[in-house]
């Protein structure tokens, strides 16, 4: 069985024991969290398409830790002008593991 859930303005496609990224969530590391924002349930049976959601389907996971992710670099300027600008850029993420898909 596997779900399609959104998270973060992205989707991603769940199984009880995989382990994903998502944008940061407010949860500490050891915590249990539902994610109730699930588009589709596919059993080997039938499958569920939600009109967004699918009504009473709920993902249950288990924050493993907060993390960053690579260190991006932004640098303009413009030729014969003398403008430089640097930046950088580091996304938070959190790191979950599904414990089981509820519908």
């Amino acid at each position: 069985m596997y779900a399609v859930i959104r998270s973060g303005g992205r989707q991603y496609r769940v199984q009880a024991g995989d382990r994903l990224l998502v944008e940061k969530l407010p949860v500490e590391a050891g915590q249990q969290i539902t994610l109730d924002e699930v588009l589709l349930v596919a059993g080997e049976k039938e499958t569920k398409i939600g009109t967004p959601l699918v009504e009473g389907a709920k993902i249950v996971a288990t924050v493993l830790g907060q993390e960053k992710g690579p260190k991006i670099r932004i640098f303009k300027y413009r030729p014969k002008q003398r403008y430089r600008r640097r930046a950088g850029h580091r996304q938070t993420y959190t790191r979950l593991r599904v414990d089981e898909i509820v519908v």
